[in-house]
C-alpha cells in the first residue's frame, strides 16, 4: 500500500496535561478522525491508526514540543492539514510545526529532552547551592523505586542552570539508570513546588539525526541559536503557573 508520513510537533498545556499517555493516544485518535484526514490503518479485528509517539509524556508534565508521526493513505498539503488540525483541536493541545518524512526513514529516536521550572524567589538561594552540589559531584546517585540499583542523577544530565526565575535543564535520553526530570527536582530540594502550583514543563523534544536528514539538523540549529538570543532578552522572574 502506498501511504504517506507525516511528523507533528505539538503542544501540550493546561488541563490536558493530567491526562495519561494512553488517554493522550486515545485523544489524538479522535482528532486526527475529527479533522476527516485518511489515516493509514493496522490491520486485524479492531483496527487502529498507525501513531508513533518516540516518548511518552509523564502524567501533570506540560509540552511545547512534542513529536508524533502518522500515515495517511492519500497526500495532503501541509497546509490544508494544519488547517483541518487547528479547526478540530481539542482544548489544552496545538498544532506547533508539521513535515513530509520520507518512507525510507528509520523510526524517529529521542536524542535529548529540556525542561524548565519556575522558581519562586524564596528559593532562588537555596536552589543555586543544590546545583552547585550537583555539578561539583562526579556523581549523584539516589534510590530509584522498584529498582534493585540506584540511579545516577549525572548521568544524561546537561545544561543545568538557574535563570531569570526559571530553572532549566537537559537529559540525554537512553542512558543506562539516568535521571528522569522529577529525581532531578528532588535532588535540588523544589519538588514540591509542583504540588504548590508551578508547572514542570518540557520545553523541547530533540531527535537524534540520521544521515542526509538536514531538517532535523537546521532545527537543532535553530532552538540552540534562538535559546541564546532568549536568554539575552528575557528578564524579570515569572510567577508559578497556578
Amino acid at each position: 500500500m502506498i501511504y504517506f508520513r507525516v511528523r507533528l510537533r505539538f503542544r501540550k498545556r493546561d488541563d490536558i496535561r493530567w491526562i495519561s499517555h494512553h488517554d493522550l493516544v486515545r485523544t489524538f485518535e479522535r482528532w486526527l478522525r475529527r479533522a476527516g484526514l485518511p489515516l493509514r490503518r493496522s490491520e486485524g479485528f479492531h483496527p487502529k491508526p498507525k501513531l508513533n509517539f518516540p516518548s511518552a509524556l509523564a502524567l501533570g508534565i506540560a509540552a511545547l514540543d512534542e513529536v508524533l508521526e502518522f500515515e495517511l493513505t492519500e497526500p495532503l498539503e501541509l497546509v490544508e492539514l494544519r488547517q483541518r488540525l487547528d479547526r478540530t483541536a481539542p482544548p489544552g493541545l496545538e498544532a506547533a510545526e508539521m513535515l513530509s518524512v520520507s518512507r525510507a526513514d528509520a523510526k524517529p529516536q529521542i536524542q535529548r529532552v529540556s525542561y524548565e521550572l519556575p522558581i519562586p524567589p524564596a528559593y532562588g538561594p537555596r536552589l543555586i547551592e543544590q546545583i552547585a552540589q550537583l555539578q561539583a559531584a562526579s556523581a549523584y546517585w539516589c534510590p530509584r523505586v522498584g529498582a534493585d540499583e540506584p540511579a545516577d542523577l549525572k548521568a544524561g544530565l546537561d545544561q543545568l542552570e538557574f535563570h531569570d526565575g526559571k530553572l532549566r535543564f537537559c537529559l540525554a535520553a537512553g542512558q543506562p539508570r539516568g535521571a528522569r526530570p522529577r529525581e532531578v527536582l528532588e535532588a535540588l530540594g523544589v519538588a514540591q513546588l509542583e504540588s504548590a502550583g508551578c508547572c514542570l514543563t518540557r520545553t523541547r523534544v530533540e531527535l537524534a539525526v540520521r544521515p542526509h536528514n538536514s531538517n532535523e539538523e537546521r532545527r537543532n540549529k535553530s532552538h540552540e541559536e534562538g535559546n541564546a538570543d532568549q536568554c539575552v532578552a528575557t528578564g524579570g522572574v515569572p510567577d508559578c503557573d497556578r
